[in-house]
């Protein structure tokens, strides 16, 4: 009777840990697992651009909605010193997001932002290259 509780003990601690790991595994590579795909740009009024992209999750190439979008920023190739502000917006599907950038000009632009998806603890980083029209 002591020994078979003693290997129930045993096994149920083993399967914790294992769980512990796996969970901790998982968590490490959350972030890596989204992207951000560009689904368009078009100009928005005198030098601001609205890009639309779509936060996707890779294993199921599932759409993202609800994360929240934050530290967006434009910054234009060899000004990196200079980004432009960007507002986010919820986007016309779910998973979708339009961020209107501040372009001063013309040109190849690089929209950097971070997201927070819920149910995850990583940050998602990304940096989206586009071309803004004047």
């Amino acid at each position: 009777m002591m020994l078979r509780k003693s290997l129930r003990g045993a096994a149920f601690g083993a399967a914790a840990a294992v769980l512990l790991i796996l969970s901790g595994q998982a968590a490490f590579a959350a972030a890596a697992d989204y992207r951000f795909e560009l689904l368009g740009v078009r100009p928005a009024g005198p030098g601001k651009t609205d890009v639309t992209l779509r936060l996707v999750h890779l294993p199921d190439a599932k759409p993202v909605p609800d994360a929240v979008i934050f530290q967006p920023q434009a910054v234009m190739q060899g000004m990196e010193n200079m980004p432009g502000s960007v507002v986010a917006h919820p986007g016309p599907q779910p998973g979708t997001y339009v961020l209107q950038a501040a372009t001063s000009m013309a040109g190849a632009w690089t929209l950097r932002l971070s997201a927070k998806v819920q149910g995850e603890t990583d940050t998602v980083r990304s940096a989206v290259p586009f071309e803004a029209a004047q």
